[in-house]
């Protein structure tokens, strides 16, 4: 008997519409669907544009998408190398605890560790439990001393006044 086929796969501008189908799955899920403002077309142009700093990965099970990593690289003043960021870590809800995760988490380890990163970070919203306690038993240790500060775009029009 065959083996059930997983694999995981640069995403590409083919990709733009199940990229925009998992952020908005992910927007459900952290209950801030009125935060997504972006488009495909918008995805489109800002994620494979020439000058692109951002990256995705898709998970396949059996030729069908299943979840999706988009990261980018910050810099380590303190380290002088870069490190890769997580933005957004998604799996489908009824491929979850089957390893898709996991294995999108080890792909971006190796990614950071080619690309010579010093840190592999991301954010997790406090209520998410399963997620955190999913990144912890992987060896993830949470930034408790650190806040998270943002200014959107009204703020940022509103600081270069």
């Amino acid at each position: 008997m065959k083996k059930p086929e997983f694999e995981i796969r640069k995403g590409t501008i083919d990709d733009v519409e199940t990229i925009y189908n998992f952020i908005f799955q992910l927007a459900v899920y952290e209950k801030l669907t009125d935060e997504v403002t972006t488009t495909p077309e918008e995805l489109a142009k800002t994620l494979f544009s020439e000058n692109t700093h951002t990256n995705t990965i898709i998970a396949y099970f059996e030729n069908k998408p299943v979840g999706f990593a988009l990261y980018f690289y910050n810099y380590s003043t303190f380290k002088g190398k870069a490190g890769l960021y997580l933005e957004d870590l998604f799996v489908i809800p009824e491929m979850r605890g089957k390893g898709f995760g996991k294995n999108l988490l080890v792909e971006l380890g190796k990614i950071a560790k080619e690309n010579n990163c010093a840190r592999f970070e991301w954010s997790v919203l406090d209520w998410n439990k399963p997620a955190i306690d999913f990144y912890k038993s992987l060896g993830a240790k949470p930034m408790d001393e650190w806040t998270v500060f943002r200014l959107t775009e009204d703020g940022i029009n509103n600081l270069i006044k």
